[in-house]
């Protein structure tokens, strides 16, 4: 089957309003494509230290959707125009021109499993769900990972520099807490290399799904596995419900931009003598996280390197 796919040119004023009319109208998703900078907030969250230059914005703002060929695509496409009509008596719309081309029926939320395969991290076999373990590897340590759209399969140097981490410092009956939890990679290799409990969070719910999701591949349940939407930095009612000088380990593989005002906050999740690994840091931040690290009164155990990225991993000084 083709699908049709409309590119309609409004503006940034006016996107958001849009795209809601456009979903009213029973569009399921709509991509935006606009020139507005970035947020602090938006930049902390993604996983680059170095974004790419972005024209100067002119205002202009595309949202591209797609529709099935057919009567009921007509129809929708004569509300739109009546909708956006009706809008510029209180909005800038812009010219509401719609481009039309053709595209093949393509699963878009699937097609990328086609480029990840199972690989090892030094003796950890990290797999899929749609691949099946050999039978050379049964026995092995092995951890089932669907990232969808949430960060964290095991293939970024970070991540792996955090694994290596958590392989050296998780002893028997341990929890742990991983801040940024992503597709939840940490919190359950924690649960394999020993921990008794893992708590992961993050601000995307979408990695709230993923993590979920990969619980239930790894056959790992909620008693010893939670996972919390939000942000610990600065939200009473997320610190409150994760405690207070719990934890004997905290990961948090987040950019050194979001780990300056979380590790001041963090320690007061960790027991004394906790240990806190931190990752997702490029090179030439490497000491302004240690230094944040020591005046938290954390103490320096290691910095590890991989490529460009760097892992700093502390510990809480005993009472």
């Amino acid at each position: 089957m083709k699908w049709n796919k409309f590119r309609l040119k409004t503006t940034t004023e006016a996107e958001d309003i849009v795209s809601s009319m456009l979903y009213d109208l029973g569009v399921e998703g709509v991509q935006i494509e606009d020139k507005v900078p970035l947020t602090k907030e938006e930049k902390d969250q993604m996983f680059v230290d170095i974004l790419p230059d972005i024209p100067e914005d002119d205002g202009s703002a595309y949202l591209t959707f797609y529709l099935e060929e057919g009567e009921k695509t007509k129809e929708l496409l004569l509300n739109v125009g009546k909708e956006l009509e009706e809008m510029r008596a209180y909005v800038n719309v812009g010219e509401c021109t719609i481009e039309e081309s053709q595209t093949e029926d393509v699963d878009w939320m699937n097609n990328w499993k086609k480029y990840f395969h199972q690989f090892y991290i030094d003796d950890i076999l990290v797999i899929p769900s749609w691949e099946k373990v050999k039978a050379e590897d049964e026995g092995k340590l092995i951890i089932h990972i669907d990232p969808g759209t949430a960060f964290g399969t095991g293939m970024h140097e970070t991540t792996q520099l955090c694994i290596r981490a958590l392989k050296n410092y998780v002893k028997a009956g341990d929890r742990v807490l991983d801040v940024g939890c992503g597709s939840g990679i940490l919190g359950m290799l924690a649960l394999k290399f020993g921990a008794e409990y893992s708590v992961g969070t993050d601000l995307d719910p979408c990695a709230i799904t993923a993590a979920c999701e990969n619980m239930e591949e790894n056959g790992i349940t909620e008693d010893c596995y939670e996972v919390i939407l939000g942000n610990i930095i600065d939200d009473k009612a997320v610190q409150d419900k994760i405690g207070y000088g719990k934890y004997d380990i905290v990961a948090a593989n987040i950019l050194a931009e979001v780990l300056v005002p979380l590790t001041p906050v963090i320690v007061n999740q960790m027991k004394p003598g906790g240990i806190y690994i931190t990752s997702g840091i490029i090179d030439d931040k490497e000491v302004t996280v240690v230094e944040t690290v020591k005046e938290a009164g954390l103490e320096i155990l290691e910095v590890n390197h991989q490529g460009e990225w760097v892992s700093v991993t502390a510990r809480k000084r005993d009472a």
